[in-house]
């Protein structure tokens, strides 16, 4: 941006009508060159021998010097002069948050907006998401029921559905767009089929082990593929199966803590254990992927999900390993989110006591808000007269509760006195409703906020 360094005396006018100086040097190593703007500025380089611990210190609370002068060694002629704002930034920028690498993907934000069915996440949502630099991800659970008016035959229906909302989000964004399917779901295949063919950035899939999602890809594909496991031996199995079967390494590797919300890869009774908190998890996983990179000379990016709420917890979680994280509960109170206005209400108007973990017709426990419908179930009240949909493989009407997809559908329209809304362990800390863009930038101020404040203390 300013040219490179070393070339002779330099000066350069910039936006705010400071002057830079680069003079030459004697040394045999030429000074670095100015890096990239950011914020549509342009910043000086830092000088070479200059530690950034050193120029840190001269700052206070936010505060800093009128400028900052740097005085070079014994064998360099150098004088280096910057207004301190630059500096500022420059350091701003080490503490700023990492951009999040899956392939030839680059989420500028280490952000992965989870998968929230029925409904919940769709165009509107994914492609916000993705507008900020994250990775918006549209849920392929139920579009069948909610495109039940071009067909009623419910795997159609959900094939048209991805269609449309895959085409809604391309002409939102030109971002990255991922597309979450069950294992569990009876369409599971036509649903991995039609976001391959759609040309989707992304598959995320979870709710069982997808051990043969690469048979799915085909010649020429660019569609990139991201397991979701529980535990370290699962990642373990996952990878060595998709590389013996496929020759195929995952692009990514999602790991869901028992904080997250929906279906839980848990046991019920380690939903509160410790040993298998996120912060647990991570690093194991984290370890026996980079044994697997090691041996194949690859990389795989580990993102951490459930529980992560505050530009804090992505701070420190990515401090464990995670090359990025994936949020739910957080986008659901936003002015993009797909659901109905009552839906979102339903999260701000929870109390902690509210948030329940329940046992899914599906076959697996869950995390729910506590609501009329719930508490019918639990008296006994409430039963499947037949199946509409047969949307999930292990679900079997004689024996379940409730129909799950009419009861997320219904809730996903706002009718919470028939169904009920799925969220992660922090829902009840929704104060209000906001866009994702404001959402975004706050959690990279306390993102930021936090790492400074940390480095500060050294």
């Amino acid at each position: 941006a300013c040219g490179s360094a070393g070339e002779g005396r330099m000066t350069g006018a910039c936006p705010d009508g400071a002057r830079r100086f680069f003079p030459a040097v004697s040394s045999p190593a030429a000074p670095p060159r100015c890096p990239a703007p950011l914020s549509g500025r342009f910043l000086p380089a830092v000088p070479p021998r200059r530690s950034l611990p050193a120029v840190r210190r001269r700052f206070s609370g936010g505060q800093c010097e009128a400028c900052v002068k740097y005085v070079p060694a014994r064998n360099q002629t150098a004088r280096f002069s910057v207004p301190s704002s630059w500096l500022c930034n420059r350091i701003l920028k080490i503490n700023s948050m990492k951009s999040l690498k899956i392939g030839n993907l680059c989420a500028s934000m280490p952000i992965v907006q989870g998968g929230m069915g029925v409904g919940v996440s769709l165009a509107g949502l994914a492609s916000a998401v993705a507008d900020q630099g994250g990775v918006g991800v549209i849920s392929s659970a139920g579009l069948g029921a909610i495109y039940n008016d071009y067909s009623k035959d419910y795997r159609a229906a959900s094939i048209w559905g991805l269609k449309e909302e895959l085409r809604k989000a391309r002409a939102a964004t030109r971002g990255i767009i991922g597309v979450n399917v069950m294992v569990a779901m009876s369409n599971f295949a036509d649903m991995v089929r039609t976001a391959i063919a759609e040309k989707a950035d992304i598959i995320f899939s979870g709710a069982g082990l997808p051990l043969n999602l690469p048979s799915f890809l085909t010649e020429g594909a660019r569609t990139k593929l991201a397991p979701i496991v529980s535990s370290a031996r699962a990642a373990k199995l996952l990878c060595r199966k998709w590389f013996s079967e496929y020759r195929y390494i995952p692009d990514a590797i999602v790991v869901e803590g028992p904080k997250a919300g929906g279906h839980l890869g848990y046991k019920t009774e380690q939903i509160a254990d410790e040993h298998y908190s996120l912060e647990t998890l991570v690093p194991e996983i984290v370890a026996e992927v980079r044994a697997f990179e090691l041996e194949h000379d690859c990389r795989i990016p580990v993102i951490a999900g459930g529980g992560i709420y505050t530009g804090e917890d992505i701070y420190r979680i990515m401090e464990l390993g995670a090359a990025g994280v994936q949020m739910g509960t957080r986008f659901v109170t936003t002015e993009e989110c797909d659901a109905d206005p009552a839906f979102k209400q339903s999260y701000i108007e929870a109390r902690e006591e509210d948030i329940e973990i329940i046992q899914s017709p599906v076959g697996m426990p869950g995390r729910a808000i506590r609501n009329s419908f719930l508490d019918r179930v639990k008296e006994g009240l409430k039963r499947p007269k037949s199946c509409p949909f047969d949307c999930i493989k292990t679900c079997d009407v004689t024996h379940s509760p409730y129909c799950i997809m009419l009861a997320l559908y219904n809730a996903f329209r706002g009718r919470l006195r028939n169904g009920y809304a799925f969220c992660g362990a922090n829902a009840w800390r929704a104060e209000k409703i906001q866009s994702v863009r404001e959402l975004m930038a706050s959690l990279r101020a306390e993102y930021e906020t936090f790492a400074a404040g940390l480095k500060n203390r050294f």
